[in-house]
């Protein structure tokens, strides 16, 4: 199911924007909740719902699998195949939920509840903190279980929390620590979802299949943000914020009765057992996980080079919903419509990021898909108080941000799920997700902190700067040498 139901972030483009697909990151983000903002996914995964905002927000190799070969043979289409349908389906039902969250929530911090900078920046941290919190446990523990049943509570669970915010506001008792218990309970779910959403992918499909699964997973999250974000602003605009996130839990609640269609069966992963013969503990499969990325050249420079990006642009958005609609002055459908016209990046680099790898390089598009990243977030730093020129440098940053993103998940996460054995798939994708979205709610305080003593334009600057020395990590490692996808697992190690 990919990177992105959310956020990515998806992770994710944190209040509106796309989540670095998967971001985020899967590859596109089913919506992390409101989880995930304008970063990049371990990849997203189009099973999280990103959060509160969305702007895209991003195994191991042995040596003689760096120039891998893929199968000539034909293969069946994923057209035809049943269940990645279902899950395909549900991720495009959730992402068009998300559109609404995206722009409501943050909407309703800073207009309704007229909640100060800091407090607003706080959101996001509070959203993602479950990641420092629970990833590295949820891996091991979801290596152990059966993923769809998790994948089915996470939905279900997002859905009831986002309920109480409207049912609050018509009691007239919503707060801003309302906000911050939905954020950490849909947060914590999307932790468990969004590890099981990743390892859970590879069981459906082949590898060969997995880079076409992710790209229409991407293609998705593509779509429903360039019709969701119009239609979510105008939907604010009629029926008010707080009633508009109904909409959202519907599509939770709907992705999780399809995911419980799925029928192909799914085998318990066996425990593991220690040289003594008894079963791992806990703490020895999170540290098994953790030297499965850290000691793997390749796995390590993509989640340092998606963790610099998240934290730069965590930094720069953490305070957008201040910048512009309270600076700048912007009305929530003119930034509904704008993110909606932008997400056509989204959809272009699900359409060319399978020929783009083929053509230059699965490495080559890392790299390049990354770079664009840091100057894309700088263009919200120049936007000026003009309403139509401020729109338009909002445009093209969420058209290219939205490109990159998807193009980097795409080949990032299918990467790293093809050389990665199903038995560590868990620990896998949550020692990545702990270690690229761990900056997340780091980026929002330090983000927060610094709008309050120097100004909000200065902190978005800041984070672009940051944003712009993520690509550095990929370029200068064996990353940017890869040509294809490997169809065989490696060791563990280097």
């Amino acid at each position: 199911m990919g990177g992105g139901r959310g956020p990515c972030r998806r992770s994710a483009a944190r209040y509106g924007a796309t989540l670095a697909p998967g971001a985020c990151g899967g590859v596109g983000a089913r919506r992390r909740g409101r989880v995930a903002a304008w970063g990049r996914g371990a990849g997203p995964s189009p099973g999280v719902r990103a959060g509160t905002a969305t702007m895209w927000p991003m195994s191991d190799l042995m040596d003689s699998a760096v120039e891998p070969t893929a199968a000539n043979a034909p293969r069946r289409s994923l057209w035809r195949h049943v269940d990645f349908m279902k899950i395909w389906l549900a991720s495009t039902v959730s992402l068009m939920g998300s559109q609404v969250s995206q722009l409501a929530i943050p909407f309703i911090a800073a207009v309704i509840l007229n909640s100060t900078v800091l407090e607003v920046a706080l959101l996001g941290a509070v959203e993602m903190a479950p990641f420092i919190l629970f990833a590295l446990p949820a891996g091991a523990w979801l290596d152990r279980v059966r993923r769809r049943p998790v994948l089915i509570a996470g939905d279900l669970g997002r859905g009831m929390a986002l309920l109480t915010i409207p049912i609050a506001y018509a009691a007239g008792h919503l707060t801003i620590w309302q906000l911050y218990a939905v954020g950490f309970v849909a947060g914590s779910l999307t932790v468990l979802f969004d590890v099981a959403d990743q390892s859970y992918l590879p069981a459906i499909l082949e590898r060969e299949e997995l880079i076409e699964g992710n790209a229409k997973l991407s293609l998705s999250q593509s779509s429903a943000q360039i019709v969701g974000p119009a239609f979510a602003g105008g939907f604010i605009a009629l029926v008010g914020a707080p009633f508009a996130v109904i909409v959202d839990a519907i599509s939770f609640f709907v992705s999780g009765g399809l995911i419980s269609l799925i029928r192909k069966p799914e085998a318990k992963p066996e425990r593991r057992l220690a040289s003594d013969g008894s079963h791992t503990s806990m703490r020895q499969d999170i540290g098994e996980g953790l030297r499965y990325v850290l000691g793997n050249r390749y796995l390590r420079m993509i989640a340092g080079s998606t963790a610099t990006a998240n934290f730069g642009t965590s930094i720069a958005f953490s305070i957008f919903p201040i910048f512009v609609y309270r600076e700048l002055g912007l009305s929530v459908a003119l930034v509904g419509l704008v993110f909606g016209l932008g997400a056509f990046g989204l959809l272009l680099g699900a359409l060319v990021a399978p020929g783009l790898s083929k053509r230059i390089g699965v490495g080559a598009a890392i790299v390049f898909s990354m770079f664009i990243t840091g100057p894309a977030t700088f263009l919200i730093f120049l936007m000026p108080a003009e309403a139509p020129v401020a729109a338009t440098l909002l445009l093209v940053s969420v058209f290219l941000t939205g490109f990159s993103a998807v193009v980097y998940n795409v080949n990032q996460v299918s990467f790293r799920q093809a050389i990665t054995p199903l038995a560590i798939q868990g620990r896998m994708n949550a020692t990545m997700r702990f270690v690229v979205w761990g900056t997340l709610p780091v980026g929002s305080l330090v983000g927060g902190v610094l709008a309050s003593i120097l100004s909000v334009r200065a902190t978005i600057g800041i984070g672009s700067a940051v944003a712009m020395t993520a690509f550095l990590w990929v370029l200068l490692s064996p990353v940017r040498s890869l040509r294809e996808i490997p169809l065989g697992e490696a060791s563990p190690s280097d």
